[in-house]
């Protein structure tokens, strides 16, 4: 098989231009508040980013709900709000002009853990799990009855979070997107468009990325519930590189799209503007930039791939 080489242990410039993360990323043309978390010193390739959402979220949510927590234009509101709708310990900052009517709230049985809803956000029936960690919600979003978000989470403004949506912590959502399946460990920058049912884990998609409906990703390799839990292995030119984690799912460029019913196999890298047609199944592995792939097994007998003119 030749000789493995352990991604982690790499400096930034010795990781392939395919593993980095300004490959799928153009934060110059489209700024996203969450960049150091993608570009900070100890990020040596897009992987790593996946390992840093959890302390990342921790960190800036209590940094940010800390520089928020006195001002006068903010209710404060503990369990004390919400009998009959909440157990454990909790403490909601909400501001003013932002509508907070949760329809449960779980809080840690030992310790306290936050909310903090920002101005103009409208909440109600929606289900929000505190106990593994805080939340942010920023301002001006419209969270529907039935989501469920848990924490550590960050939703950023103007987005749209339909009913059915769960986020199952260590997420972090830009703003303007449009949400609806359930995501998990995974950052969605600005625009990100996840309307409809879908699963979303161990992934990071870029500006303005589109799953249609019934697209999914695939985390894990199926065979891991036999065989055990195994490192991923991606094979980049004539080296193969071990990321270091046995569970991702899909790392999504700028303005790349995912057709309905699709499904992504764990370690899939696709580079910005391609475009996957329906129906495709995506094996790991690299596509893109500027690529049509279309699932056309009657004329080719495997998915075809084309260049995008644009």
């Amino acid at each position: 098989m030749g000789d493995i080489i352990i991604l982690k242990g790499l400096s930034k410039n010795d990781v392939p231009e395919r593993l980095n993360v300004e490959f799928y990323f153009d934060f110059n043309k489209y700024p996203f508040r969450h960049e150091d978390l993608l570009t900070g010193p100890e990020i040596n390739s897009v992987i790593a980013v996946l390992d840093a959402i959890h302390h990342y979220a921790i960190n800036w949510i209590k940094d940010a709900i800390s520089k928020k927590s006195d001002a006068s234009s903010l209710r404060i509101l503990g369990p004390q709000e919400f009998r009959g709708r909440c157990i454990g310990d909790f403490t909601a900052y909400v501001e003013d002009g932002a509508i907070f009517e949760p329809s449960f709230i779980k809080g840690p049985m030992k310790g306290r853990n936050s909310i903090f809803v920002g101005k103009n956000t409208v909440l109600i029936g929606s289900n929000i799990f505190l106990d593994e960690g805080d939340i942010y919600i920023g301002e001006g979003n419209s969270i529907e009855p039935g989501a469920g978000i848990k924490g550590p989470t960050i939703i950023g403004d103007k987005n749209e979070i339909r009913q059915g949506t769960y986020l199952r912590g260590d997420v972090i959502i830009g703003n303007g997107g449009t949400f609806r399946g359930e995501i998990k460990n995974a950052v969605m920058m600005d625009k990100a468009n996840f309307p409809h049912p879908s699963y979303v884990g161990d992934s990071i998609c870029g500006y303005a990325t589109h799953f249609g409906n019934q697209a999914t990703t695939a985390n894990l390799g199926i065979y891991a519930g036999v065989f055990g839990k195994k490192n991923v292995v991606v094979e980049v030119g004539d080296k193969k590189y071990d990321i270091g984690r046995p569970k991702i799912g899909i790392i999504l460029g700028d303005w790349s799209q995912v057709g309905c019913n699709s499904v992504s196999d764990p370690g899939v890298f696709v580079g910005p503007n391609t475009i996957f047609y329906s129906l495709c199944r995506i094996s790991k592995g690299f596509y893109g930039p500027n690529e049509v792939l279309k699932n056309k097994p009657l004329e080719h007998g495997v998915i075809e791939r084309a260049p995008l003119r644009i």
